[in-house]
């Protein structure tokens, strides 16, 4: 944002606030006053200790990797094949960087199934007196209907995964 410059002091942990301006967090000593941001600043929001998004908590919420507030999909996964957004709807960040991107998306949803099946079927085995091919059988087919949240699950991870190694710094 123009005219704002990133003001951050060592504040203690437990007397600092976090502003929200625009798309920016600062986290400031209490005594701080911004002169200059009264008409940017949204919310002033007192807090006990540095806050941080927890990465889990937005993985399974679905949101944008950068700005932690955009949806990565139109509609929840778990409603059936929703569409991707092409760019995050807040910062502009974009998802499928190039084409065949998603390919290590194929890869983690391979081995989180693999892992999932292997636990369907150990549960199946010291529960049942069933052979090892009718319990292999059985706990792919309760795998099924966790195919596709799975699935698009293993895309959300990829970008996190992404973002992580590669950040990408340009915006719209």
């Amino acid at each position: 944002m123009p005219g704002i410059e990133a003001l951050v002091r060592g504040a203690k942990a437990f007397a600092a606030r976090n502003v929200l301006a625009g798309h920016a967090v600062f986290l400031c000593p209490p005594e701080f006053q911004f002169p200059t941001l009264k008409a940017e600043v949204k919310a002033v929001v007192l807090m006990q200790g540095p806050t941080k998004p927890s990465t889990v908590l937005d993985i399974l919420h679905q949101r944008c990797p950068r700005c932690r507030s955009g949806r990565i999909f139109r509609c929840s996964i778990f409603r059936g094949f929703p569409k991707m957004h092409e760019r995050c709807p807040v910062c502009g960040l974009k998802f499928e960087r190039e084409q065949g991107y998603f390919l290590g998306a194929m890869y983690i949803s391979y081995g989180v199934a693999l892992v999932m099946i292997t636990a369907l079927a150990a549960l199946l085995w010291s529960t049942t007196p069933w052979p090892i091919t009718k319990v292999t059988v059985w706990a792919i087919v309760l795998f099924m209907p966790l195919a596709l949240p799975t699935t698009l699950m293993a895309r959300v991870l990829w970008i996190y995964l992404d973002q992580a190694v590669d950040p990408d710094k340009s915006f719209r």
